[in-house]
């Protein structure tokens, strides 16, 4: 099993979009927070990305791309100083992934792809909190490769829909996101001891973690997670807690609850078949676990994918 997509698949929410931006001096555009994720690509000119908060401005050159792992309000601009205006693509067909935005002006243009995912963010799974707030990947000869041809790609497709681009804009902007966080972890130091990220080359917690992720209603205890990783129940619970941050049987049941979530949004299955597939032997049960992770019931949390 490929975790890294799993999880991916289960925190979507939504469909993901883009919005090819032309932006000419004076100009700076405020981005409200969203339920999900972000990323910008700079196709052609300079930008400043003023992070939340105010914080220190980060320039952005042609062919840099960056990812908002929570969606936080911030601000692209061609200088700190510029009058900022919301950020409002104009959309003709809202059903489409694909928008356009166009801000007059009497200076330099600049060129940008603007995307989000839709994302369940309402409870992190521990791939999100392991991540920085803001992913700089800066362009530069040879540096990922297949993150600048999957950009140059999504750019054609935004710059000149044609037929079927509907599709390929949203199978491209999935594969964008893979390839930063790839890029991403490509670019941490070696080895990586701390993080989820961690734990997916961790010889000794890989097989437990896959383990959960494969078969989440099995009765999974400490013990036979342990046994997974050939360690004693209390050097596994240790080792596994000070990786990824959480206990194993916490892990367990966030899993359990992302795969929940993903059941209740994606099917019509009756939420007794949701608690058996994410290992709870009652409905009552799996409703009550649901309702504290969540802080509402299944079936109103399902209704609001129903609107």
């Amino acid at each position: 099993m490929d975790i890294l997509s799993d999880t991916l698949a289960a925190l979507r929410t939504g469909h993901p979009g883009a919005v090819r931006t032309q932006a000419r001096a004076p100009w700076g555009l405020w981005f409200r927070p969203i339920a999900g994720a972000g990323f910008h690509v700079v196709v052609e000119g300079q930008c400043f990305l003023v992070p939340p908060s105010d914080g220190e401005p980060v320039r952005l050159g042609p062919g840099d791309v960056v990812f908002l792992r929570r969606g936080s309000g911030h601000t692209l601009c061609d200088d700190p100083a510029s009058t900022r205006i919301e950020f409002v693509p104009d959309r003709v067909d809202t059903t489409s992934p694909i928008g356009s935005i166009d801000v007059p002006g009497t200076g330099p243009a600049t060129v940008l792809l603007c995307g989000a995912y839709q994302l369940d963010v309402k409870r992190p799974h521990p791939f999100l909190t392991s991540l920085p707030d803001v992913i700089h990947l800066p362009a530069g000869p040879g540096r990922h490769p297949a993150l600048r041809a999957a950009t140059d790609q999504l750019c054609a497709e935004v710059r000149e829909p044609r037929q079927g681009s509907d599709s390929v804009v949203a199978t491209l902007i999935d594969l964008l996101l893979l390839y930063i966080l790839r890029s991403w972890y490509d670019d941490q130091p070696r080895p990586q001891t701390l993080g989820w990220a961690a734990a997916l080359t961790d010889p000794l917690l890989a097989p437990a973690l896959k383990a959960m992720h494969e078969a989440p209603a099995q009765p999974w205890t400490v013990e036979s997670l342990a046994s997974r990783a050939g360690l004693s129940r209390a050097a596994f619970a240790r080792r596994f807690t000070t990786v990824v941050g959480d206990p194993p049987l916490t892990y367990l049941t966030t899993w359990r609850m992302t795969m929940a979530a993903r059941l209740l949004r994606e099917s019509d299955e009756p939420l007794s078949s949701v608690a058996e597939r994410t290992g709870y032997a009652s409905e009552y049960a799996f409703a009550k676990a649901f309702k504290r992770h969540y802080d509402g019931a299944p079936g109103a949390y399902r209704k609001t994918f129903r609107v």
